[in-house]
């Protein structure tokens, strides 16, 4: 049954050990078995995996998989790795010494991999304040020549004052960031008995902003309850910052190409089921039910993706990435010429200026005023409402008969794992894995064919080719035409047999 309320929680809460707790024993070993999942892989599962996906790589095995399409918008790297995990790997600072050990033995590519991503990828740490007088404003970062301007509109989101606790994915500029938010009431007349504050980071990547999430909730607490103490916030940037190329153009070293084709292995802690999106893909698709289909579509379509939703703001954070999964290929080649499905998360009244250049993207706001600025998105989702003011989408709005078949035939895989889970103890196979790979095989089968078609001699697309994409000849043939244009298959020809199947 669909869940009929925006502010329905996307992920089961949970209660995180402590991050007040000096000394406390970390996890046992064996729930360092859970591994993160990527969605550009192939999922070639071996041995338990948890329902992570896609922040970061996943099980697999130590063989390289084939590399996804830069067009898929998510920008995980398609490695995995299911090594066991080491104590390298501990995932969330949450006092002052933030060190790794690194271990006597000889790094190997993957430990390099690992050891670039933990050590080397925070570009800035802040803190953001409401000043009652002047609103929003930055109360300290480091380093201090950082460029932060508007930060403290991104940090703290709109409307953010009714709730107590949220946590923020944005972007600024080339830098993605992680915000996590808390408001305490005090007793003071001066901050009108409520004391709010954002503590964040910025990193180029995503994909592992969800591992400091635990010590970015931790650090928050403390700066309600004793401002203007910053020193474990200093030694974490210490630790933690990225390493810059000399000329100081403000780039961040990339990780090198090749290394992606290495394994790499991070271990996922019971607690990350509230910091990781563990879970949120299919909780994602039981919100929207058969809507999953329509957004599918135009994610394919890579059209602009407007979701509103009141706060708190991190649950549609999630669902702005799990939009991006859903246009997954992992066909070489495919989709190289296409703009590329850019995920910009939450997103303000300051940001109109950045998306209006933008060809594609999926972002999130709680905002309403974008409602009316119709030429900023394609698409606006409010709720599970879908709709767009652009006569040429709005059939694409209607589900075909095949659409309802997809829906019916994912809900029925998805109550065969959930049967085998329970019954045998099926811990091989997990929900995530099952919604990615239905989209990312539906997806390919489509290009494959496309493929196919136009390397014939015939480069005719007819009613059985299409069916065997999955689609419908007669309610999907709008979208096949919008697909055709997009993605660059102006050799083929459509059968006129599929206007009037």
């Amino acid at each position: 049954m669909v869940e009929r309320s925006d502010r329905a929680p996307l992920l089961d809460w949970e209660e995180a050990p402590s991050a007040e707790k000096p000394g406390e024993a970390s996890p046992p070993a064996s729930n360092a078995k859970e591994q993160l999942s990527s969605p550009s892989n192939s999922r070639a599962l071996s041995g338990c995996s948890a329902p992570g996906f896609g922040w970061s790589s996943g099980p697999g095995g130590l063989t390289p998989s084939r590399s996804v399409s830069n067009a898929d918008g998510c920008g995980a790297p398609p490695a995995t790795s299911s090594a066991p995990a080491s104590k390298d790997e501990a995932l969330y600072p949450d006092n002052g010494d933030h060190q790794w050990e690194s271990g006597s033995r000889e790094a190997s590519l993957e430990d390099r991999m690992v050891k670039w991503e933990e050590k080397d990828q925070i570009v800035s740490v802040f803190v953001v304040t409401f000043n009652t007088r002047t609103g929003n404003m930055l109360e300290w970062c480091l380093p201090k020549d950082m460029d932060l301007e508007g930060v403290e509109f991104k940090a703290i989101a709109s409307g953010s004052h009714r709730v107590t606790t949220d946590f923020i994915y944005f972007r600024k500029g080339c830098y993605f960031g992680l915000a996590c938010f808390a408001n305490m009431p005090v007793e003071s007349t001066a901050e009108r008995g409520a004391r709010m504050k954002s503590v964040g980071i910025l990193s180029p990547s995503y994909t592992l902003l969800y591992r400091y999430m635990s010590f970015l909730e931790h650090q928050v607490r403390l700066q309600l309850q004793t401002p203007d103490h910053y020193s474990p916030l200093e030694a974490f940037y210490e630790d933690k910052r990225a390493l810059l190329p000399p000329g100081g153009d403000g780039v961040v070293t990339a990780c090198p190409a090749n290394a992606w084709g290495a394994a790499i292995n991070h271990s996922m802690h019971p607690e990350m089921k509230i910091t990781h999106p563990a879970g949120c893909m299919s909780q994602f698709i039981r919100f929207f039910g058969e809507q999953i289909m329509v957004l599918w579509k135009l994610a394919l379509l890579r059209r602009r993706i407007l979701i509103f939703s009141p706060p708190p703001v991190g649950v549609v954070c999630y669902r702005v990435y799990c939009c991006c999964c859903l246009a997954n290929i992992s066909i070489p080649g495919i989709g190289v010429a296409v703009p590329e499905f850019r995920p910009f998360f939450y997103v303000n009244v300051a940001d109109i200026s950045a998306l209006e250049n933008e060809l594609s993207y999926v972002a999130c706001t709680t905002e309403k005023i974008f409602e009316e600025k119709k030429d900023l998105y394609d698409v606006y989702v409010d709720n599970q409402n879908v709709k767009t003011c652009r006569e040429g989408l709005k059939p694409l709005l209607r589900l075909s008969t095949a659409d309802r078949d997809k829906y019916h035939k994912l809900t029925e895989q998805r109550q065969m794992l959930l049967y085998s889970q329970e019954e045998n103890g099926d811990c091989v196979s997990s929900e995530e894995d099952l919604f990615i790979l239905f989209f990312l095989e539906q997806n390919n089968r489509i290009f494959q064919t496309l493929s196919e078609v136009a390397a014939s001699p015939d480069p005719m697309l007819t009613q059985d080719n299409v069916r065997g994409m999955g689609l419908d000849p007669h309610g999907d043939r709008l979208f096949l035409l919008h697909l055709l244009e997009i993605y660059g298959y102006d050799t083929l020809l459509v059968s006129e047999q599929l206007c009037c199947s």
